[in-house]
């Protein structure tokens, strides 16, 4: 059956016949990217006390502990006069303070860290709008939509800017991050990000990081790394994925599920080459559920890196894949996986895999639901 043309009789069932995501194309305002600067909806409720620590990491209690001493810290009255504001107080001060102006976590996928770092930003004792929150990803792409200067200006009176999944993937965001965040510090901003990659090692097998080494010494120096151990949660105690199903039952719990969009693979991929990675989130406003036939391995890393931001959007909002085809661990290559951008494939799989899970619900008999 066509991704394009729902049965009738099951799309009169559910009220609306599947949304294409290849039909969308997005546009998205740049104080829409500066307003969505927050944790998004899958960590709107954590707290660092919802976070559980595993007993055999004790790297874990720590991070919280060291965070939560470092949110306390970032309490007290904004600047007044036009004075600069301090680290652990926001008097008037003749310069910033000297030493790590951040926190980096450093870990594996899946230990926790996105929770840490929105539970910070919601531990701040800061306005909303004193407070940022995003991808290194949207991070530079806020940059490519205001502007240098203008992104400058608009972070510069915040308390704390954090960053998930720090990346430098490109000798040209290495500058200009290291750049930015230099600029941030200096009018006393506040920083923390997580990364699988220790803040001296961003960069390594991506590109000729000797030749950037002052610039990503200069990143390394903004942070107090917080090493983070532990097995990645999603699938700690849980089954394995489910496997795959079938291209007619995924269109079929796509044509009966209200707001659920339906996809062949292949076809999406080539639709994400369309889009820019900041569209992403976007593309998918309003979708309770992604249903996709035919997942089969992606062919180059270009495609491979827009899958990934997907994944991250996706997870984000919690919003559940159902998928036929070739399970997700099965996505990239050997040599992908090898490769200098493999823990962020690893982090796409795992996640991925986790959203399999959630899907299994849609495809349960109707009086299991």
């Amino acid at each position: 059956m066509s991704s394009s043309t729902p049965a009738p009789d099951l799309a009169s069932i559910s009220g609306a016949a599947p949304v294409s995501l290849c039909a969308r194309e997005p546009h998205v305002p740049a104080d829409r990217l500066v307003a969505e600067m927050v944790p998004p909806p899958r960590f709107d409720a954590v707290r660092f006390s919802t976070y559980i620590p595993d007993p055999n990491q004790p790297s874990q209690t720590e991070a919280v502990s060291v965070l939560t001493t470092f949110a306390a810290g970032l309490g007290g009255a904004h600047a007044v006069g036009g004075g600069k504001r301090g680290f652990f107080g926001f008097g008037r001060v003749p310069k910033a303070p000297a030493g790590p102006r951040g926190v980096y976590l450093d870990g594996g996928y899946g230990v926790g860290k996105t929770h840490l770092l929105a539970s910070l930003w919601h531990a701040t004792p800061a306005a909303p709008e004193l407070k940022a929150f995003g991808t290194f990803v949207e991070l530079t792409n806020l940059v490519g939509a205001l502007g240098f200067q203008q992104t400058v200006r608009t972070l510069s009176d915040h308390r704390l800017l954090c960053i998930d999944e720090f990346e430098l993937d490109d000798p040209g965001d290495t500058v200009l991050v290291s750049t930015l965040l230099g600029k941030l510090v200096d009018h006393g901003v506040a920083l923390a990000a997580t990364s699988n990659t220790l803040p001296g090692k961003l960069g390594e097998g991506r590109f000729a990081a000797a030749d950037f080494l002052r610039e990503i010494q200069g990143l390394s120096a903004h942070f107090r790394a917080q090493r983070i151990d532990g097995e990645d949660y999603r699938h700690r105690g849980l089954p394995e994925a489910p496997a795959p199903y079938t291209d007619d039952r995924v269109t079929q719990a796509a044509q009966g599920t209200p707001g659920a969009s339906l996809d062949a693979f292949p076809d999406l991929l080539e639709h994400l080459a369309r889009v820019h990675p900041s569209r992403y989130g976007a593309l998918t406003d309003g979708v309770a559920a992604v249903c996709l036939t035919g997942v089969r391995p992606v062919p180059d890393q270009s495609t491979a890196l827009r899958l990934v931001v997907l994944a991250d959007r996706l997870y984000d909002r919690e919003v559940p894949i159902l998928a036929s085809g070739l399970p997700f661990d099965r996505l990239f290559s050997e040599e992908m996986l090898k490769g200098g951008y493999r823990k962020k494939y690893f982090r796409a799989i795992s996640r991925l895999t986790a959203l399999a899970r959630d899907a299994q619900r849609l495809v349960e008999e109707p009086e299991t639901r």
